[in-house]
């Protein structure tokens, strides 16, 4: 009996120190787990098309993707992008043109997801410029050289029979700056979208051409990233897109949290100015954040000599890879289609 006690003690021991070493690698795993992953993101302006990352914030998608995302205003598509391409930025919510402008000058962007594949931009005039003639000498503001506000100008001025070179473009930061620039008269003319457009026109800013009902296809907002931190990061890339594709599912399926994120956000409470906006980011987002072709063959054309090539410029592997294992059906049946 004491043999086979002493057998079975052993036994014991050997399975009891077996499971404690599972749960001690355990434990472990749940420790590394817990430390998020740090991703810094820019965001050009405070304006509807980050609505998706607000929410998949506020909703706590990125910490469940074991994230930790802090999300910076960089007063410019151009200049996060910039960021971008020095390291200070992970990821930026910036438009084709921005990363076109990078890429030509030695950069290695891609944009790997979009939050709007149509141009939604409205240009206003300051009072007392009502055509092109008064426009024409004048300084028509942009955010910065290369972004979206600035190639859009140049599609606003031909529909007034005017170049680029008949104004004098300059650099004016966010939307809060130009729409201030605008009223007070210190410029002639700038690009806004929303809340901005509503608040210009709330405020009786005169209209000179709404680039909007037009819906010309174009990478307006996306979701860009260096080429090397797709090869090296892709892991922590795939679950931010994970996280903010379920965000937009979940600002388009739940407007009244949507609005509440929003007023939040962008802290105005005018309700009619938060209803547009929203009706505006659910009319013109795509739901599965998939870039348009069309929209960056588009912007191709307004940037002359370097490569044409879209895949030189956008990389949806990521998307295709989360098609493949069905994170879209899954949204789908998650987020029924209101």
């Amino acid at each position: 009996m004491a043999g086979t006690w002493s057998v079975i003690s052993a036994a014991a021991r050997r399975r009891a120190f077996a499971v404690a070493a599972a749960l001690t690698g355990c434990l472990g795993c749940v420790c590394a787990r817990a430390e998020p992953i740090e991703l810094h993101a820019g965001i050009a302006d405070p304006v509807n098309t980050v609505l998706a990352w607000w929410t998949a914030q506020a909703a706590g998608f990125y910490a469940r993707e074991g994230l930790r995302v802090d999300i910076t205003n960089m007063g410019g598509g151009s200049r996060g992008a910039e960021a971008l391409r020095s390291g200070t930025l992970d990821v930026m919510h910036v438009g084709l043109s921005s990363v076109v402008k990078l890429n030509r000058a030695g950069g290695d962007l891609r944009l790997i997801g979009s939050l709007s594949n149509v141009i939604r931009f409205t240009f206003f005039s300051a009072a007392g410029v009502r055509t092109a003639a008064d426009l024409k000498g004048g300084v028509v503001a942009v955010s910065t050289f290369g972004s979206e506000s600035d190639s859009t100008v140049t599609l606003a001025l031909e529909r007034l029979g005017l170049k680029r070179s008949d104004v004098t473009l300059k650099e004016y930061g966010g939307a809060p700056r130009r729409l201030a620039a605008v009223q007070s008269g210190e410029i002639r003319a700038a690009a806004l979208n929303e809340p901005f457009t509503t608040l210009a026109r709330e405020a009786g800013v005169n209209v000179m051409v709404d680039l909007v009902p037009e819906q010309i296809p174009w990478l307006f907002s996306g979701i860009t990233v260096s080429r090397s931190a797709l090869q090296s990061r892709g892991d922590a890339l795939t679950r931010f897109l994970k996280a903010t594709i379920e965000g937009n599912y979940l600002a388009l399926s739940d407007e009244a949290r949507a609005k509440a994120i929003l007023a939040s956000e962008l802290k105005i409470t005018d309700p009619r100015v938060i209803d547009i906006s929203y009706r505006d980011f659910k009319a013109q987002s795509p739901r599965d954040i998939e870039p348009s072709r069309q929209g960056a063959e588009n912007i191709l054309a307004q940037f002359p000599g370097g490569s044409r090539r879209v895949e030189d410029y956008v990389d949806d592997s990521i998307l295709r890879s989360l098609q493949a294992q069905g994170f879209f059906a899954e949204m789908e049946r998650k987020y029924r289609r209101p």
